[in-house]
């Protein structure tokens, strides 16, 4: 589905929710929160007013946010069960072609960096190769909690950035 920024001024709430719910992983409360804020000037502008959502939320609903995305190459990955959008951005890295000595590799990443944070490693992987994935994920592993909270809303932004233009690309 895609939409213009005229259409999505004046969707019904439901129908805006719908739409604009899915730029943040299984978090439509974003979309419920900044369709008040509406009519928007301009696709950057409604970005910046859902980033202000999730910066104002609190803390819980950012972890929420957070834990609301899958493992790179993960479980959900591997069963087929990852949302069109997070299927279409891992495969973009080829992250559904991973030799079984990156497969290994990401799996202890993955494994290492949920307990030691408590929420999955979040990376627009739009913006990186496969080798920057392996390699931001291994220096990011060593940053303390909060440091990796602001790392991952960062590029849930960056997430969310690329799934708004593709929203609205074809319309």
């Amino acid at each position: 589905m895609t939409s213009d920024l005229v259409t999505l001024n004046q969707l019904p709430i439901d129908d805006f929710i719908r739409a604009v719910g899915p730029l943040f992983e299984h978090s439509p409360w974003i979309a419920l929160r900044a369709a008040s804020r509406r009519p928007f000037a301009s696709i950057s502008d409604m970005h910046a007013v859902l980033v202000d959502v999730v910066n104002a939320a609190e803390e819980s609903e950012k972890l929420a946010l957070i834990r609301a995305h899958p493992d790179l190459a993960g479980k959900l990955a591997i069963a087929g069960d990852l949302t069109p959008n997070s299927r279409a951005e891992q495969e973009s890295a080829r992250l559904d072609q991973l030799t079984p000595q990156q497969f290994v590799l990401m799996t202890a990443l993955n494994e290492r960096y949920r307990t030691k944070f408590e929420f999955p490693f979040v990376l627009c992987v739009r913006d990186h190769t496969q080798a920057e994935i392996f390699e931001t994920f291994q220096r990011r592993i060593d940053h303390d909690r909060s440091t990796e909270i602001a790392a991952a809303l960062t590029q849930i932004s960056r997430i969310a950035w690329h799934r708004l233009h593709a929203l609205t690309a074809s319309a």
